[in-house]
């Protein structure tokens, strides 16, 4: 696994439960703002490793876009609703009332 990687898992695992954040926010923190696919590859490379919280990775409108690379085709949602978050169509209810920004939240 590369550094850059590296990097996205340890920004994941610091993402408070019930909150959530986008691949470009984690990608815009790690100073490689045009990166949020590479973040989201990333995730794909963990998301079945239940201590990392992926789940808690979503786009930038909320939704759930990176559903089908966990364990099961509900994952993703099961462990949202189980922090409190609302989900309706694959998309987080009051997405910015659940926002972790890192770049707010963490320093460099």
């Amino acid at each position: 696994m590369n550094d850059f990687f590296k990097d996205v898992i340890e920004v994941v695992k610091l993402i408070p439960q019930g909150k959530v954040t986008s691949y470009g926010m984690i990608a815009n923190y790690l100073g490689a703002k045009k990166s949020s696919r590479v973040v989201g590859w990333a995730l794909n490379k963990v998301s079945k490793n239940s201590e990392i919280p992926a789940h808690r990775v979503v786009n930038r409108n909320g939704l759930l876009t990176g559903k089908n690379n966990f364990p099961t085709q509900n994952y993703m949602i099961d462990e949202l609703q189980k922090e409190g978050l609302n989900i309706k169509e694959d998309s987080i209810v009051d997405f910015n009332k659940h926002l972790w920004d890192p770049i707010k939240e963490l320093t460099i």
